[in-house]
């Protein structure tokens, strides 16, 4: 027991491993990521531009999506970056102290955004289901609370856990089978019985993503059952398509999440975590301005408008 003790040194960095099998298209892959990346942070800065400077656009749902762009800008900012510089050089060292904040930065933000995604499920219950109490229910002081609400909840559930994990002795080796510093793997680097805190990661994960996809699941259900009721057949045919291009990339979130976090034992299926979490930090954020954007008649007549504007002042 001694020598093992003895053995456990403070690791002072970590070595992002990325996608070594891969590694010999790392400059393709760069542009790829890069294009996407550059899409992703344009796409959702136009998103909270225009609704913040369009008058029209000042009401619940386009404040929930504001927040949910600002959130995704900050997100892949956290992540990709890095990924980036490992496509084009290699693995990468990260200090520990690095590390962990990456670690709560990005599972902070996938929390709150989870959550708000719940939230805005909601706002869209209440709008397409009853809508005569919508301006009562969804009043300028309810959506904050929920925002708050959604980041306040977040927090310590994060917090708690990182800091568990950070407390975990390392004694080497200190590659990270990953592109970014993520729980599940940080937690089998740990030389100690990792399974209470593998346990813990395991629930809290679980609650939030549990708790999102039910909300979300009877919010759509809801909502589905209402669209059936519609007279028209150009109605349901409309608001169908805007909720499936909705359930498209909630899927991918959710269906991505499930796998890498809602399991016990991470072990076996590290390496695969890899691959599922691109689909999180580079494709749903890709998606999410397309959806809200290409398909919203408001957003292309504020976009038309603030490009006139443009114009003007030139």
């Amino acid at each position: 027991m001694s020598m093992e003790m003895g053995n456990i040194t403070n690791v002072q960095e970590f070595i992002l491993e990325g996608f070594p099998a891969i590694q010999h298209l790392g400059k393709v892959l760069f542009l790829v990521h890069l294009l996407a990346y550059l899409a992703s942070t344009i796409g959702n800065a136009v998103i909270m531009t225009i609704t913040s400077a369009d008058p029209w656009l000042h009401t619940p749902m386009y404040f929930f999506l504001r927040i949910f762009s600002f959130m995704e800008c900050c997100f892949i900012n956290a992540v990709i970056p890095k990924l980036l510089v490992i496509f084009l050089l290699g693995r990468q060292t990260i200090s520990f102290l690095a590390c962990f904040i990456q670690a709560f930065v990005f599972l902070f933000l996938g929390a709150s955004g989870f959550l708000l995604i719940a939230v805005m499920s909601l706002d869209r219950y209440v709008a397409i289901c009853k809508p005569l109490y919508y301006p009562t229910i969804m009043n300028p002081k309810t959506c904050f609370l929920l925002v708050t609400a959604c980041c306040a909840l977040a927090f310590p559930l994060i917090t708690g856990v990182v800091v568990k994990v950070s407390q975990l002795p390392f004694c080497g080796p200190h590659v990270i089978p990953h592109f970014f510093c993520d729980l599940g793997p940080l937690i089998h680097l740990s030389c100690s019985d990792f399974r209470s805190v593998e346990m813990l990661a395991f629930v809290l994960t679980s609650f939030i993503l549990l708790t999102s996809l039910i909300i979300t699941i009877i919010a759509y259900s809801n909502i589905v059952v209402t669209i059936m009721r519609l007279p028209s057949a150009r109605e349901k045919q409309k608001a169908f398509s805007t909720c499936s291009s909705h359930l498209i990339v909630l899927s991918l979130m959710y269906g991505s999440s499930v796998f890498i976090y809602m399991k016990p034992k991470q072990r076996n299926r590290l390496d695969s975590n890899r691959e599922a979490a691109l689909v999180n930090t580079v494709v749903t954020p890709l998606l999410n301005p397309v959806i809200y954007t290409l398909r919203n008649k408001q957003v292309h007549r504020a976009l038309r408008e603030t490009m006139h504007r443009i114009k003007i002042s030139r």
